[in-house]
């Protein structure tokens, strides 16, 4: 057992940690466009003491280690950094300086935290058995996604477990949650377009009416979840958009599009959903004399939490992060591009409540009025501290001749 305190060094760290999150929420960049967002991150790992840091891995994210002069397992952390296309209306003295742009879902926030981690592993490096690998991933907003690119180029090879967290500002600071087994769930996009004939709205016998059609695919498709899925297992098909028509009274529109998403968590449910939606959209049509195209788009898939990765965390959280509490959450139908990562090696991905109901500190995430109780980045720190403890500080074997020669 060492006698580092890490937990102590990341409070003596949180001013700083408070900075560098405010530099990143006044300078904001959107997905595949985050290029001083990475420099400020590169320039940040070098002051630190980093030599060895990978650029553009995987089209945009940056990795680096620290490894310990002991023999040990390599855990990895990520961070998301990138922004959204919102307009900021919060009123921070640190507002975002980029019009249109804004950190509205808290990868400002998971981004300073991760370098607080990194500032002061470096410091004992010497001290560790094992390495932690630190993956600060662009674009996670917009598909495909940076993290389906970073694992495809291999940047968990030779990685043992993985971890990640994001910060939840609905939900009140003062918890750290988790999520075992599925924990969010996989989020697919559609467009169906549906071609009629347009013509008078006096005379609809001689027209294929596109409105009428849309509506028909609109109720028809809702059975997919009421009659056609397995009621024991969770599935949402929500239609977001119609648009049809030039805005007249009298005119029968000749086309319709329809937009929407699909969120499930069974692999062959999502299979079935899909299936469903073309073969079913182009029999409704053909009855009704129209054509029909859809456009299904598969995100990200579903995030399983390892099971034993995660009973871990919510011991060591539970142990060691004595001023806050330790809560199960149920599954959220959310995605999250993090489930690439757990596709690839076993680990967890946690979730730090930040909200504040006395500071005004309510909006949702993608809010233009979002924004998180900065203590969160400690408690953000402290959850990745506590697993580094227990991989490369704790549970460390010596070799075996130095267990015989103990013995002599």
């Amino acid at each position: 057992m060492t006698d580092i305190n890490l937990a102590s060094e990341l409070e003596k760290l949180f001013p700083q940690t408070v900075e560098w999150r405010r530099y990143l929420h006044e300078n904001p960049e959107p997905s595949f466009e985050e290029w001083n967002t990475r420099h400020y991150i590169y320039e940040k790992l070098k002051e630190f003491g980093y030599e060895d840091i990978e650029q553009d891995v995987g089209g945009g994210g940056l990795v680096t280690y620290v490894r310990g002069e002991k023999f040990g397992p390599t855990i990895a952390f990520r961070a998301d950094f990138d922004a959204l296309r919102i307009q900021e209306e919060t009123g921070l003295p640190f507002t975002s300086k980029n019009p249109g742009v804004m950190h509205a879902c808290g990868h400002d926030g998971h981004t300073a935290t991760l370098l607080s981690v990194a500032k002061v592993l470096k410091e004992h490096e010497d001290q560790l058995a094992g390495s932690v690998k630190f993956i600060f991933q662009h674009a996670e907003e917009v598909l495909p996604g940076g993290g389906k690119s970073m694992v495809e180029a291999g940047v968990l090879n030779d990685v043992d477990a993985v971890y990640g967290l994001h910060l939840r500002s609905p939900l009140e600071f003062g918890t750290v949650s988790y999520c075992s087994e599925y924990a969010m769930a996989a989020a697919d996009f559609f467009t169906i377009t549906i071609q009629g004939k347009g013509g008078h709205a006096a005379h609809p016998n001689s027209t294929v009416d596109a409105v009428v059609v849309a509506s028909y695919v609109v109720n028809q498709l809702q059975s997919i979840i009421s009659r056609q899925k397995d009621p024991t297992q969770s599935g949402v098909l929500t239609f977001s958009t119609l648009q049809a028509g030039e805005g007249a009274h009298n005119v029968i529109a000749d086309k319709a599009v329809l937009k929407g998403t699909v969120r499930t968590f069974n692999p062959e449910l999502r299979n079935l959903i899909e299936e469903k939606i073309n073969s079913m959209t182009e029999s409704i049509c053909k009855a009704h004399g129209a054509t029909s195209e859809v456009n299904y788009v598969r995100g990200y898939p579903a995030l399983y939490n390892h099971k034993e990765e995660t009973e871990l965390v919510r011991q060591l959280f539970t142990e060691k992060l004595t001023d806050v509490s330790v809560e199960s959450i149920p599954m959220r139908m959310g995605g999250e591009d993090f489930a690439y990562f757990l596709q690839e090696k076993p680990g967890s991905f946690f979730f730090v409540h930040s909200g504040n109901e006395e500071k005004g500190i309510v909006y949702p995430h993608h809010h233009p009025r979002f924004d998180f109780d900065e203590r969160a980045l400690l408690v953000g720190g402290k959850c990745f501290a506590s697993i580094v403890e227990h991989y490369l500080l704790e549970t460390v074997a010596e070799p075996a001749e130095v267990q015989e020669s103990l013995r002599d």
